[in-house]
């Protein structure tokens, strides 16, 4: 698929379409995201609310593990850790994502958040679990 394609399915979830997160680069096992900012996404204090990080991340994730393995492929999140380093205030998150290890069932790999001034607001180890028939 193309980055348009997937980035028209996405826009069709409603858990992604929310935060509206856009594709900035996509390759086997690598992927780029962007969350603009906006006013929905902060918690009181408007400080960028934590699950808009850890969205982020899976779905980015996942966006990288598609161009490797295709959007058919059943893939799950088997476990994401997340660290907060930094807060974030009235501006854009990119995320970076990062497949380290591909295993036949379990894949391994980073995700980062940052500013585009490159603050690092969030690390996320990430595992996810391929469906494998039999």
């Amino acid at each position: 698929m193309t980055i348009d394609e997937l980035q028209g399915k996405l826009d069709e979830m409603a858990f992604v379409s929310f935060y509206g997160l856009k594709i900035e680069s996509l390759a086997a096992g690598r992927c780029v995201t962007r969350i603009p900012y906006h006013v929905r996404l902060d918690r009181p204090g408007g400080i960028v609310a934590g699950p808009t990080f850890m969205m982020t991340a899976d779905v980015s994730f996942w966006l990288a593990l598609v161009a490797e393995f295709g959007i058919d492929t059943p893939m799950v999140t088997a476990n994401m850790q997340t660290v907060f380093l930094n807060s974030c205030k009235g501006e854009d998150v990119i995320c970076e994502v990062k497949i380290l290890k591909m295993g036949r069932r379990l894949i391994f790999g980073t995700a980062e958040c940052r500013s585009r001034g490159g603050i690092l607001f969030t690390h996320h180890s990430i595992t996810y679990a391929r469906i494998i028939a039999g």
